[in-house]
């Protein structure tokens, strides 16, 4: 990968390759990726862009854009990364010739007071088609690294145990989450061994939940949630709840159900039905649906 600045002419360039004419398929698409070469290449190509060094650093590389048409095909691009405006692209609109290969390069510059660490950022290419490529842009300024990570807001409610994992670090983890469930009357409730979660990029929050399905109908409970992403990163946090199904605990009598039901733990009531119909019955649920920049 050269680290240079593009000469003037070659930002206001797009590399049109011809090549063989691919055959076409009623099940062609145009596609969007990392051009051929490059660092970390992989059988079939880059599955995303590599990219590594010191601040100050000015990086370039080029989007392929793959027309298997018959018929042009107009692309739009845009950027997006945690830090604004690193990605510069040499056109923000593409038309494609059919059965050809747009290059279309770009620079992405790293400021000089740029922090260490892991900086995200995406190249998205659209048409009018409604098909969207997402291509990501993995950028890793040198320097000191700190891999750090917090379980929070972990509680249980309606058939779920929600939590939230934070990355307090600069680095990208990939967190691995491992769930169990013991009762004050019924020992072992759940056991859920670890599952590698989506990636979590450096100051990022996840929303995250785990289906339980077949909660007691009257116990005390404590949730355990263990989080691991690679050497030297582990965390545990805990919920507790009071399950009480009225019928059977005044089955075993007023005072099983005072014990279960004092503390302050308050009742967790029974509504698994509608969460479950929503969320699907899947045993976890990477819910990414919120996955937001933390703030202070």
């Amino acid at each position: 990968m050269r680290r240079h600045l593009l000469a003037a002419g070659a930002l206001l360039a797009l590399l049109y390759v011809a090549g063989p004419a691919p055959a076409v398929h009623a099940a062609d698409a145009w596609t969007a990726g990392p051009a051929a070469g490059g660092t970390r290449p992989a059988e079939g190509g880059r599955p995303y862009f590599y990219l590594q060094g010191a601040p100050g650093t000015v990086f370039e590389d080029k989007l392929s854009i793959l027309n298997p048409d018959r018929t042009p095909r107009t692309v739009t691009l845009r950027a997006e990364d945690a830090e604004g405006a690193w990605i510069a692209l040499a056109s923000r609109t593409v038309r494609v010739p059919a059965r050809t290969r747009a290059d279309v390069p770009f620079t992405v510059t790293v400021p000089a007071t740029a922090q260490p660490g892991d900086h995200p950022g995406t190249l998205v290419a659209s048409a009018a088609d409604g098909r969207e490529q997402r291509t990501e842009v993995r950028l890793r300024v040198s320097g000191p690294t700190l891999a750090a990570l917090s379980v929070e807001d972990v509680r249980i409610e309606d058939g779920l145990i929600r939590y939230a994992l934070v990355n307090r670090g600069n680095t990208t983890l990939t967190p691995r989450v491992a769930v169990r469930a013991d009762g004050t009357l019924g020992g072992e409730l759940l056991r859920r061994e670890p599952r590698e979660m989506k990636e979590l990029p450096p100051g990022r929050r996840a929303e995250l939940a785990e289906i339980w399905t077949d909660t007691p109908a009257l116990d005390r409970a404590r949730a355990r949630l263990t989080v691991t992403a690679g050497p030297g990163v582990r965390e545990e946090a805990t919920a507790t709840a009071t399950f009480v199904e009225w019928g059977p605990a005044l089955g075993l009598g007023g005072g099983a159900a005072a014990l279960l039901a004092a503390g302050g733990l308050g009742i967790v009531r029974h509504r698994k039905r509608a969460a479950q119909e929503s969320l699907g019955s899947q045993g976890s649920l990477e819910s990414l649906e919120s996955l937001e920049e933390e703030s202070g």
